[in-house]
């Protein structure tokens, strides 16, 4: 059950909490209408995850940090992309699913108009700042700066001023710069706190827009998925998620096999690196010489789906298109000014991004081929779960494995330990294993037969970590099977 509106790493609080919300089912509810029948069992659920040890623990380390009890709580959940990678902010669908795994936040609004946040967590230090004055520094990509994007997303969409001030203590379990999208859930999780703070509602579709957009204050120029899968997640399954406009339909996985995920244990946060940001602006160029070939407005075109939109073609076309109008080897900026007939400087000011002006060469045919391939695959994916052939989990498996070479090989999002980890995976019995969520290090996804994931968790345990130095903050953050989710929600305090 669900409904469409929303609105009126490890910590102290951990272990007692997360059970609690799977035990009682959070994630599909929301404090919203329900159908017919069955909100009073969505209210008995709710008051029993209140009186839980692990929120009656957070509730604790509130009222010690602020003398005063919450009001309510909000939680979003990470989420694991299944396949589908780098190509939502082309334009193209993807295949998530949330994890068990979130961002929690006891919140109290205040009378004064001090915005205060506290983590369970004690390597993240407080912040106050004035609801009405928030800054977002872009080079320090700080835990606060996340609650800020949603926080700030809401009250511009809103046009709000003189805003209420609130005390929030943040608490999460999604291992941090994992790929499993612990950043999207923090601005997630402030954007329906600060709206419900407000008294207004939402749909899930414009939260999730609103807080894909948000996230850019800290100049991660991500696609979507993140935020989209984060609200509109539902238990038991998974979502093809699209765009323009942003929609989700369910996926329903093979009852054979269980999606294991395994924590590299290398950090990247997108914020903090350019490598994500490089690649987007290599889809943006080659969008745009790919248009111009084709006698298309290129100066109008910032998305490669675009360009399959306007030329009305298949992706097995495009690929084609692509070979032809594209070179592997690297374009220079002064070739690609050539290509498209404007000067370098009407490059760096009108088409690239203020953190992509100093880049000195572009790979376009190899982010391209990777774009179109992986669009490609990812319907080939949502197919075969429709169809439900007996090879199924086999099939699938092939899908994930050719993602992961062009992740490697096209997009250059991979690194050693991901592939490392990527063939001990498939060595110990995945059918198919990839690098998930923006790559250079994080996690892997791994489709396993059931009947062999005790042996493969064994396996996998003994060849990666217990072979290694990797000092891992908690096992069950590093390896673990994962089921289909539900979304963010907020429930109130008895």
């Amino acid at each position: 059950m669900s409904c469409d509106y929303l609105g009126s790493s490890a910590s102290p609080v951990e272990s007692g909490r997360r059970k609690d919300l799977a035990k009682y089912g959070y994630g599909g509810p929301c404090h919203a209408s329900s159908p017919s029948g069955r909100t009073s069992q969505v209210g008995e659920r709710r008051r029993r995850a209140l009186r839980s040890p692990g929120l009656l623990k957070l509730k604790e380390m509130f009222n010690s940090k602020f003398g005063s009890i919450p009001k309510f709580y909000v939680r979003a959940p990470g989420r694991v992309n299944i396949i589908g990678e780098h190509i939502d902010y082309c334009g193209y669908s993807v295949l998530p699913m949330a994890v068990e795994q979130d961002m929690l936040i006891a919140v109290e609004p205040v009378k004064t108009q001090t915005l205060q946040l506290a983590n369970t967590n004690p390597l993240y230090p407080d912040f106050s700042t004035s609801a009405n004055n928030i800054q977002i520094d872009k080079t320090k990509p700080l835990w606060h700066n996340y609650f800020l994007c949603g926080f700030k997303g809401i009250q511009e969409h809103f046009g709000l001023s003189n805003l209420t001030g609130m005390n929030c203590l943040v608490d999460g379990n999604i291992p941090p710069s994992s790929g499993l999208s612990s950043s999207s859930a923090l601005v997630c999780c402030a954007g329906l706190v600060t709206l419900t703070v407000l008294g207004m509602n939402l749909s899930k579709v414009e939260l999730a827009e609103i807080c894909a957009k948000s996230e850019r204050y800290i100049g991660t120029e991500g696609g979507g998925m993140d935020q989209s899968i984060s609200f509109l997640a539902e238990e038991g399954t998974a979502k093809l998620i699209e765009f323009s406009p942003l929609r989700a339909t369910d996926v329903k996985l093979p009852s054979g096999a269980v999606f294991v995920i395994a924590n590299s244990c290398v950090e990247m946060n997108k914020a903090a690196t350019s490598h994500f940001n490089i690649r987007v602006m290599e889809c943006r160029l080659a969008a745009k010489l790919l248009a111009k070939y084709k006698g298309l407005q290129w100066n109008k075109i910032l998305r490669l789906e675009e360009v399959q939109a306007k030329l009305g073609v298949s992706l097995e076309e495009m690929l084609g298109i692509m070979e032809d109008a594209l070179h592997p080897e690297p374009y220079s900026p002064e070739e690609v000014c050539r290509c498209l007939g404007i000067s370098l400087q009407e490059l760096q000011t009108q088409v690239l991004s203020a953190n992509t002006q100093d880049v000195l060469i572009f790979k376009l045919y190899q982010r391209a081929k990777h774009v179109y391939s992986e669009a490609a695959r990812v319907l080939q994916f949502k197919k075969i779960c429709e169809e439900a052939p007996e090879n199924m989990v086999q099939l699938l498996g092939e899908l994930m494995n050719q993602s992961h070479v062009s992740c490697r090989d096209m997009y250059e999002c991979s690194c050693p330990e991901l592939d490392q980890l990527v063939d001990i995976c498939r060595k110990f019995g995945a059918q198919g294993s990839r690098l998930t969520g923006a790559g250079w290090g994080g996690c892997t996804v791994s489709i396993v037969p059931a009947d062999k994931l005790s042996s493969f968790l064994a396996n996998v345990h003994e060849a990666y970590y217990q072979r290694s130095d990797r000092n891992l903050t908690s096992e069950k953050q590093s390896l673990f099977a994962t089921k289909p989710g539900g979304g963010a929600l907020v429930f109130l305090e008895a």
